[in-house]
Protein backbone atom coordinates (compact mmCIF):
# COMPACT_ATOMS: atom_id res chain seq x y z
CA UNK A 1 0.00 0.00 0.00
CA UNK A 2 1.50 3.52 -0.79
CA UNK A 3 0.62 6.61 1.01
CA UNK A 4 0.46 9.87 0.23
CA UNK A 5 3.07 11.25 3.14
CA UNK A 6 2.86 14.66 2.33
CA UNK A 7 -0.90 15.09 2.93
CA UNK A 8 -0.51 13.17 5.74
CA UNK A 9 2.17 15.36 7.41
CA UNK A 10 0.84 18.61 6.57
CA UNK A 11 -2.48 17.29 8.07
CA UNK A 12 -1.44 15.90 11.55
CA UNK A 13 0.78 19.34 11.51
CA UNK A 14 -1.96 21.83 10.81
CA UNK A 15 -4.11 19.51 13.64
CA UNK A 16 -1.69 19.66 15.98
CA UNK A 17 -1.37 23.19 15.22
CA UNK A 18 -5.18 24.27 16.30
CA UNK A 19 -4.83 21.73 19.06
CA UNK A 20 -2.00 22.73 21.09
CA UNK A 21 -1.54 26.01 20.40
CA UNK A 22 -3.94 27.40 23.13
CA UNK A 23 -1.13 26.13 25.49
CA UNK A 24 1.51 28.08 24.55
CA UNK A 25 3.15 29.71 26.92
CA UNK A 26 0.91 28.65 29.72
CA UNK A 27 1.81 26.68 32.37
CA UNK A 28 -0.45 23.69 32.06
CA UNK A 29 2.29 22.93 29.12
CA UNK A 30 4.90 22.69 30.76
CA UNK A 31 3.81 20.60 33.67
CA UNK A 32 5.29 17.38 34.44
CA UNK A 33 3.19 14.55 33.57
CA UNK A 34 5.23 11.31 34.33
CA UNK A 35 8.87 10.04 32.30
CA UNK A 36 9.36 8.84 28.57
CA UNK A 37 11.04 5.69 27.69
CA UNK A 38 14.18 7.22 28.28
CA UNK A 39 13.54 8.68 31.62
CA UNK A 40 13.32 12.38 30.24
CA UNK A 41 10.14 14.21 32.34
CA UNK A 42 7.10 14.40 30.07
CA UNK A 43 5.18 17.56 29.60
CA UNK A 44 1.67 18.22 29.35
CA UNK A 45 1.80 19.30 26.12
CA UNK A 46 4.30 16.33 24.89
CA UNK A 47 1.40 14.06 26.03
CA UNK A 48 -1.42 15.99 24.35
CA UNK A 49 0.54 16.20 21.34
CA UNK A 50 1.88 12.48 20.80
CA UNK A 51 -1.61 11.35 21.61
CA UNK A 52 -2.94 12.94 18.47
CA UNK A 53 -0.37 12.03 16.53
CA UNK A 54 -0.96 8.25 17.60
CA UNK A 55 -4.54 8.64 16.96
CA UNK A 56 -3.53 9.51 12.97
CA UNK A 57 -0.99 6.98 12.56
CA UNK A 58 -2.33 3.80 13.98
CA UNK A 59 -5.15 3.62 11.61
CA UNK A 60 -2.32 3.54 8.79
CA UNK A 61 -1.43 0.51 9.78
CA UNK A 62 2.53 1.57 10.29
CA UNK A 63 5.32 1.26 12.93
CA UNK A 64 5.53 3.80 14.89
CA UNK A 65 9.39 5.18 16.69
CA UNK A 66 7.75 8.36 18.55
CA UNK A 67 9.29 10.40 21.51
CA UNK A 68 7.28 9.43 24.65
CA UNK A 69 5.88 5.97 24.06
CA UNK A 70 8.53 4.34 22.41
CA UNK A 71 8.21 1.75 19.38
CA UNK A 72 4.70 0.49 18.41
CA UNK A 73 5.62 -2.53 16.11
CA UNK A 74 2.92 -3.95 14.06
CA UNK A 75 4.96 -5.67 11.23
CA UNK A 76 4.53 -3.08 8.53
CA UNK A 77 6.97 -2.72 5.98
CA UNK A 78 6.95 0.96 6.86
CA UNK A 79 8.22 3.03 10.09
CA UNK A 80 7.43 6.70 11.25
CA UNK A 81 9.95 8.21 13.69
CA UNK A 82 8.24 11.45 14.70
CA UNK A 83 8.86 14.24 17.39
CA UNK A 84 4.91 15.87 17.88
CA UNK A 85 7.14 18.76 19.62
CA UNK A 86 10.89 19.46 18.95
CA UNK A 87 11.49 22.31 21.51
CA UNK A 88 8.82 21.67 24.51
CA UNK A 89 10.49 23.84 26.42
CA UNK A 90 10.23 26.48 24.29
CA UNK A 91 6.63 26.01 23.85
CA UNK A 92 6.21 26.14 27.47
CA UNK A 93 7.95 29.27 28.31
CA UNK A 94 6.41 31.31 25.28
CA UNK A 95 9.57 30.68 22.91
CA UNK A 96 8.35 30.46 19.54
CA UNK A 97 10.91 28.28 18.52
CA UNK A 98 9.74 24.44 18.12
CA UNK A 99 8.73 22.09 15.66
CA UNK A 100 6.65 19.05 14.36
CA UNK A 101 9.23 16.09 12.90
CA UNK A 102 7.99 13.40 10.51
CA UNK A 103 10.03 10.99 9.16
CA UNK A 104 9.30 7.71 7.18
CA UNK A 105 11.51 4.61 6.70
CA UNK A 106 10.78 1.68 4.52
CA UNK A 107 12.91 -0.91 5.83
CA UNK A 108 15.80 0.91 6.92
CA UNK A 109 15.71 3.67 3.57
CA UNK A 110 14.63 7.12 4.35
CA UNK A 111 11.66 7.92 2.08
CA UNK A 112 10.37 11.16 2.90
CA UNK A 113 10.84 13.61 5.70
CA UNK A 114 9.04 16.80 6.95
CA UNK A 115 9.40 19.76 9.28
CA UNK A 116 6.45 21.97 10.60
CA UNK A 117 7.49 24.97 12.62
CA UNK A 118 4.21 26.30 13.96
CA UNK A 119 4.86 30.34 14.22
CA UNK A 120 6.11 31.24 10.65
CA UNK A 121 4.21 28.69 9.20
CA UNK A 122 7.36 26.89 7.59
CA UNK A 123 6.61 23.55 6.33
CA UNK A 124 10.24 21.90 5.25
CA UNK A 125 9.99 18.71 3.43
CA UNK A 126 12.28 16.02 2.55
CA UNK A 127 12.25 13.90 -0.35
CA UNK A 128 15.34 11.41 -0.97
CA UNK A 129 17.07 11.72 -4.20
CA UNK A 130 15.07 14.34 -4.95
CA UNK A 131 16.04 17.25 -2.72
CA UNK A 132 14.42 19.32 -0.33
CA UNK A 133 11.84 21.84 0.27
CA UNK A 134 10.20 24.68 2.32
CA UNK A 135 6.32 25.38 1.45
CA UNK A 136 6.79 23.89 -2.35
CA UNK A 137 10.51 25.95 -3.27
CA UNK A 138 13.58 24.15 -3.30
CA UNK A 139 15.98 25.30 -0.57
CA UNK A 140 19.83 24.48 -0.51
CA UNK A 141 22.59 25.00 2.14
CA UNK A 142 24.21 28.68 2.25
CA UNK A 143 27.59 28.51 1.21
CA UNK A 144 29.26 31.03 3.68
CA UNK A 145 32.78 32.74 3.17
CA UNK A 146 35.63 31.72 5.41
CA UNK A 147 35.00 33.69 8.95
CA UNK A 148 31.19 34.81 8.59
CA UNK A 149 29.13 31.09 9.65
CA UNK A 150 26.72 30.85 12.08
CA UNK A 151 26.54 28.43 13.88
CA UNK A 152 24.58 26.25 16.99
CA UNK A 153 25.91 24.23 18.91
CA UNK A 154 25.59 21.81 22.20
CA UNK A 155 28.02 20.55 24.22
CA UNK A 156 29.41 20.16 27.53
CA UNK A 157 32.77 21.76 26.74
CA UNK A 158 33.03 25.06 26.13
CA UNK A 159 34.10 25.07 22.28
CA UNK A 160 35.86 28.94 22.87
CA UNK A 161 38.26 27.85 19.99
CA UNK A 162 35.41 27.55 17.68
CA UNK A 163 33.11 30.58 18.82
CA UNK A 164 36.26 32.49 17.88
CA UNK A 165 36.60 30.99 14.32
CA UNK A 166 33.03 31.83 13.08
CA UNK A 167 31.26 34.59 13.18
CA UNK A 168 27.91 34.15 14.76
CA UNK A 169 26.52 31.39 17.66
CA UNK A 170 22.73 30.87 17.94
CA UNK A 171 21.53 28.52 20.10
CA UNK A 172 17.82 28.10 19.62
CA UNK A 173 16.66 24.84 21.99
CA UNK A 174 15.11 23.00 19.50
CA UNK A 175 17.10 20.96 16.99
CA UNK A 176 15.25 20.15 14.53
CA UNK A 177 14.27 23.64 13.62
CA UNK A 178 18.12 24.60 13.78
CA UNK A 179 18.55 21.17 11.33
CA UNK A 180 15.56 22.95 8.84
CA UNK A 181 17.87 26.16 9.33
CA UNK A 182 20.64 24.71 8.35
CA UNK A 183 18.95 22.90 5.17
CA UNK A 184 17.69 26.84 3.90
CA UNK A 185 21.03 28.85 4.38
CA UNK A 186 20.24 30.41 7.84
CA UNK A 187 22.77 28.60 10.00
CA UNK A 188 25.51 27.07 8.61
CA UNK A 189 25.26 24.14 10.97
CA UNK A 190 24.46 22.79 13.98
CA UNK A 191 26.07 19.77 16.34
CA UNK A 192 25.04 17.97 19.69
CA UNK A 193 27.75 16.33 21.00
CA UNK A 194 26.17 15.70 24.49
CA UNK A 195 24.92 12.28 23.99
CA UNK A 196 22.01 13.32 24.27
CA UNK A 197 19.62 13.34 20.72
CA UNK A 198 17.41 10.53 19.88
CA UNK A 199 16.49 9.50 16.28
CA UNK A 200 13.24 10.96 17.21
CA UNK A 201 14.67 14.58 17.59
CA UNK A 202 16.98 14.25 14.21
CA UNK A 203 15.42 11.75 11.79
CA UNK A 204 13.10 14.25 9.63
CA UNK A 205 16.26 16.98 9.57
CA UNK A 206 19.13 14.47 8.66
CA UNK A 207 17.11 13.97 5.32
CA UNK A 208 16.63 17.51 4.88
CA UNK A 209 20.06 18.59 5.55
CA UNK A 210 21.39 16.21 3.27
CA UNK A 211 18.63 16.66 0.29
CA UNK A 212 19.68 20.50 1.00
CA UNK A 213 23.11 19.52 -0.06
CA UNK A 214 24.45 19.33 3.03
CA UNK A 215 26.59 16.92 5.23
CA UNK A 216 25.38 14.97 8.61
CA UNK A 217 28.20 13.28 10.88
CA UNK A 218 28.73 11.98 13.84
CA UNK A 219 30.90 13.44 16.43
CA UNK A 220 34.19 11.84 14.33
CA UNK A 221 32.79 12.76 10.82
CA UNK A 222 31.50 9.81 9.92
CA UNK A 223 28.44 9.52 7.93
CA UNK A 224 25.98 9.55 10.60
CA UNK A 225 23.58 6.24 10.67
CA UNK A 226 21.61 5.66 13.63
CA UNK A 227 18.78 3.07 14.90
CA UNK A 228 15.22 3.32 14.69
CA UNK A 229 14.31 3.17 18.23
CA UNK A 230 13.22 6.13 20.56
CA UNK A 231 15.77 5.38 23.81
CA UNK A 232 19.05 5.53 21.41
CA UNK A 233 21.20 8.78 22.46
CA UNK A 234 23.56 9.66 19.64
CA UNK A 235 25.53 12.59 18.70
CA UNK A 236 24.96 14.83 15.68
CA UNK A 237 26.78 17.37 13.41
CA UNK A 238 25.10 19.02 10.32
CA UNK A 239 26.57 21.46 8.06
CA UNK A 240 26.53 22.97 5.14
CA UNK A 241 29.96 22.08 3.67
CA UNK A 242 33.07 20.11 4.05
CA UNK A 243 34.92 23.14 5.50
CA UNK A 244 32.61 23.97 8.32
CA UNK A 245 32.92 19.93 9.03
CA UNK A 246 36.74 20.46 9.33
CA UNK A 247 36.79 23.21 11.54
CA UNK A 248 34.17 21.89 13.94
CA UNK A 249 36.01 18.50 14.34
CA UNK A 250 39.40 20.12 14.42
CA UNK A 251 37.93 22.31 17.75
CA UNK A 252 36.34 19.01 19.48
CA UNK A 253 39.88 17.35 18.91
CA UNK A 254 40.98 20.30 20.84
CA UNK A 255 38.51 20.52 23.87
CA UNK A 256 39.99 19.17 27.28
Amino acid sequence: MEFAWNEIALNMAKDLEKTIMPLFGTKKAGENVGTNVSGDVTKYVDKVAEDLIIRHLKPLGVNIVSEEVGEIDVGSDYTVVVDPLDGSYNFSMGIPIFAFSFAVFRGREPIYGAIYEFFPKAFYEAIPGEGAYLNGRRIHVNEPEPGKEAISFYTRGRCLGLVRRVKRVRVLGAIAVEMAYTAKGSLDGVFDIRNYVRPTDIAAGVMLVREAGGLVTDEKGKPLEFELKAEVNTNVIAVANERILKIILEELENEP
